[in-house]
């Protein structure tokens, strides 16, 4: 069975494939009673932070999928895609409003846009041509079609789930019974596996890593909770372009290496240069969004080394990236990153090192 069809899978191949454990949550339950609300018009995504896998009872397992995290908002056949940043991205994602018509009750969704390599295991990489495309051809649709993973369900008929625990907020979300689609995946959660063996099946894969959840946490917008743990198996950093260096050889007349900040309380660290990890369209792409940020001087609080700044052109930080690196060294500087490329889901003011 390929990784492609994991989101997808039945309680029943759950139960067999990882030895009788269960998967997901069994039985119905019975809502709190809330006083009804009209449909919401934003609800900001929970965040998790970054840690260890908790031990002990009291937590649910899932994948960290890596791609682009997107609130859906579902009612009367129309369909609104906002990014974290609140961006709206729905003619971006087209295949998103197959959701019109395998949900007919007004709700509001969570979860993450992914494209698939070929393997079957989702690729930021991959999904960087949709990203930055505003109307999609159906070409580019039929090289990289995207799926959207639901992990969450935060508004249903008329009333707000997001004081329910989590644990009503999945089996709410299972018992939509949304049809089987290539487009709309409700991928599993874990309630009584050890969180370590979820990593290893994540690892066995190929997937980015693992997210822990409360079992009794609340949905709290907005905001970066510690009842949300992200356990990555691949170390990525979101950045903050702050310069570029002109390349050299077959690199001559584009971008060499970008020079990266990470915001801090007294101002934008310097973080490191990065140099690889790019394709032909993408150093095309920054060079056309960096020219017109130009700006004389660094932005750095901190003094750029004197073999990173030189012939290097200072852009004002605005745009957000991300990179792949294997650790910090102890002057705070990325080792060995490689870019993945840009996040224009995220504003400077959301990233922390």
């Amino acid at each position: 069975m390929s990784l492609a069809e994991l989101p997808g899978l039945r309680r029943a191949w759950l139960r067999v494939t990882l030895g009788g454990q269960g998967a997901v949550y069994k039985g119905r339950f019975t809502l709190t009673p809330q006083r009804s609300h009209e449909f919401p018009d934003l609800i900001r995504p929970m965040l998790a932070v970054l840690g260890d896998l908790p031990q002990g009872p009291g937590w649910a397992f899932e994948f960290k999928w890596d791609g682009v995290r997107a609130t859906t908002y579902v009612r009367d056949d129309r369909l609104r895609v906002l990014t974290r940043n609140d961006l709206d991205a729905s003619r971006t994602y087209p295949e998103l409003h197959a959701l019109t018509g395998l949900l007919t009750r007004p709700a509001v969704l969570d979860g993450e846009i992914v494209a698939l390599d070929p393997e079957g295991r989702p690729n930021f990489s991959r999904l960087q041509s949709r990203i930055h495309t505003r109307r999609p051809t159906d070409d580019l649709l039929r090289r990289i079609p995207v799926s959207y993973y639901v992990f969450d369900l935060l508004h249903l008929d008329g009333r707000s789930l997001l004081g329910e625990p989590y644990t009503h907020r999945r089996e709410a979300l299972a018992d939509l019974d949304l049809p089987a689609h290539p487009s709309i995946r409700v991928p599993p959660c874990f309630t009584d596996l050890p969180g370590e063996t979820v990593q290893s099946i994540a690892a066995d894969h190929g997937l980015e890593g693992v997210v822990a959840k409360r079992l009794d946490s609340r949905y709290d917008p907005g905001r970066r909770s510690p009842s949300w743990i992200k356990v990555p198996l691949i170390r990525t950093q979101e950045v903050v372009i702050g310069g570029w260096r002109p390349g050299e050889g077959r690199r001559s007349g584009t971008i060499g290496a970008l020079l990266l900040g990470v915001p801090t309380p007294s101002g934008l660290r310097y973080a490191g240069k990065v140099g690889t990890g790019f394709t032909a369209p993408m150093l095309s792409d920054l060079q056309s969004r960096l020219h017109p940020l130009h700006r004389p001087t660094p932005p750095f609080k901190d003094e750029v080394p004197t073999d990173h700044a030189r012939n290097a052109h200072w852009v004002n930080p605005v745009l957000v990236g991300e990179v792949q690196f294997r650790t910090w060294t102890p002057d705070g500087r990325l080792r060995h990153p490689s870019w993945r490329g840009l996040r224009p889901d995220k504003s400077p003011s959301d990233i922390t090192a």
